[in-house]
């Protein structure tokens, strides 16, 4: 039996549709559907590694969550990762099938990604009584309506209905709705079945008229209106959030100052939504060396473009401030390529993500990175060598670090994929303040990240008891947001939308 389908597409990128499809996925799921989100396309250099070893993007891990299910490659067949802004590396399936320029991948690999796509709807709706679509961008990119992957393509290949999100925190709501439709083909305009208005503050009596407006104008109804919405926190897809800007970094009495290097491929920076989340903290990015100054903890990110992003540090002064950061005995630590950055090299003689043959490192740890074209994508469970905590984690890397004249290792794996293995990972300085590891998500680990931030308060030289929060438990979260759509949303015409009834 084939599930009831249900895609939500959005006027532009960035208007909640993300969001809203996992709001949906919790909703399902507390009413006793077995419920699956899907995007056939997604970019983005977030992305998190499935139990079978696979990569996704990241919003369809958080939607599979909400609807507590397993994420699974069936749910992100196509991910693009940008390598610059005309290229970038194609997952299929949850492995690399290659890096592509934007016309190349139009090309040679469109055609064939159909059949992908087809294919991982087929399975999952074969396994699931609701698969729910989330598109990408806009519909109504003209340009690129003969090579879409995502949007009405996918929704002619389920049959779903299609809700158009908009956003009106950022104005022009009426005209982008209206214009969308416009914009599209006479069946694709079929498929509409209505709007939703996303990120509303105010009087909505006062949003009345725009409402009776659209609907008139367009023949198609507004299926609710859901308030903007600051306080429920939840990874975010691709961008970094509003309140972490980079140039956020200042001088303060209260709490530990942690700064995120904002590099231009930072990926995975939903790995320190944690710490952001803990009492007593001052999480910001940063691109300006002057801030580096008032800072106790300096962590250089994820990259999807590791040598590149070495020769911004240098061009702005930012890998001086990190050098001296480190010689005046503040925490600096590396993930995955952060990490590879702490070494004294990166070579990349097979050109896996870059130009260069070989470029210099910060020279903070004593180690080595290669890169090889085979990519490491695993779960992991792992040791702290210094701590000896447990922690949890996945590995998303085509770099491989090697420690040289004894560096001391910082963890030791212990299990990949479900596999038992004894795997060195990461490395520490003698001071045992500057340290990286190739493992993300370490933070989300309660007890890892109590015994780091007591680590830095001593570093600062106080005694402050750490009071974190007892786990990253996200469950809370999806409920407040599933709560705050159903109130917003009509569910009983959504219901009858999935029933076929329009």
């Amino acid at each position: 039996m084939s599930a009831k389908s249900l895609m939500v597409q959005g006027t532009a990128s960035h208007v909640g549709k993300s969001i809203l499809v996992a709001a949906l996925c919790r909703i399902l799921a507390q009413d006793g559907y077995r419920v699956a989100p899907f995007k056939a396309q997604n970019m983005a250099l977030n992305s998190f590694v499935t139990p079978e070893g696979g990569e996704i993007g990241r919003a369809q891990a958080v939607q599979a969550q909400a609807a507590r299910v397993v994420p699974s490659v069936l749910m992100n067949p196509i991910l693009l990762k940008p390598t610059n802004d005309t290229d970038a590396q194609v997952i299929v399936l949850g492995r690399p099938a290659g890096t592509f320029s934007a016309v190349a991948y139009g090309v040679e690999q469109i055609p064939a990604l159909r059949r992908v796509v087809r294919e991982a709807y087929e399975r999952l709706a074969a396994e699931y009584e609701v698969v729910l679509i989330e598109g990408a961008g806009s519909p109504a990119e003209v340009n690129l309506r003969d090579r879409d992957l995502v949007n009405m393509t996918v929704a002619d290949m389920a049959d779903a209905p299609v809700l158009l999100v908009g956003d009106i925190d950022k104005g022009g709501v009426f005209a982008a709705l209206v214009g969308t439709l416009e914009l599209l083909e006479p069946a694709e305009r079929d498929r509409v079945a209505g709007f939703v208005i996303n990120k509303f503050r105010g009087d909505l009596t006062l949003l009345a008229p725009g409402l009776d407006f659209v609907e008139a104008r367009t023949g198609k109804r507004v299926f609710g209106v859901v308030p903007f919405c600051r306080d429920i926190r939840l990874p975010e897809e691709d961008a970094l959030p509003e309140h972490f800007t980079p140039g956020t970094a200042r001088q303060s009495g209260r709490g530990l100052r942690i700064g995120v290097i904002a590099l231009p491929h930072l990926s995975n920076f939903t790995d320190f939504d944690p710490l952001a989340a803990e009492p007593d903290m001052e999480l910001s990015y940063v691109r300006d060396p002057r801030e580096i100054a008032v800072l106790d903890c300096l962590i250089l990110p994820g990259s999807k473009s590791t040598t590149e992003d070495l020769t911004f540090l240098r061009d702005r002064g930012l890998a001086d401030a990190i050098k001296r950061a480190a010689a005046n005995g503040k925490m600096v630590v590396g993930i995955c390529g952060g990490y590879q950055m702490l070494g004294t090299s990166v070579a990349d003689p097979d050109h896996v993500e870059s130009e260069s043959d070989q470029v210099e490192g910060l020279g903070l740890l004593q180690i080595i990175t290669r890169f090889r074209r085979d990519k490491v994508t695993h779960q992991v469970r792992a040791r702290c060598q210094w701590t000896g905590d447990e922690v949890t984690g996945y590995e998303i890397h085509h770099g491989l670090s090697f420690p040289v004249d004894g560096a001391e290792t910082a963890f030791e794996i212990f299990e990949r994929s479900g596999q038992a293995v004894r795997i060195q990972d990461g490395a520490r300085d003698g001071s045992g303040r500057v340290w990286g590891s190739n493992i993300h998500g370490l933070f989300e680990n309660a007890s890892f990240r109590h015994r780091f931030l007591q680590e830095l308060w001593e570093t600062r030289g106080g005694s402050h008891l750490v009071s974190t929060r007892p786990d990253w438990n996200l469950e809370p979260e999806y409920d407040r947001l599933a709560d705050l759509v159903r109130a917003h949303l009509d569910m009983p015409a959504i219901y009858r939308l999935l029933e076929g009834k329009r």
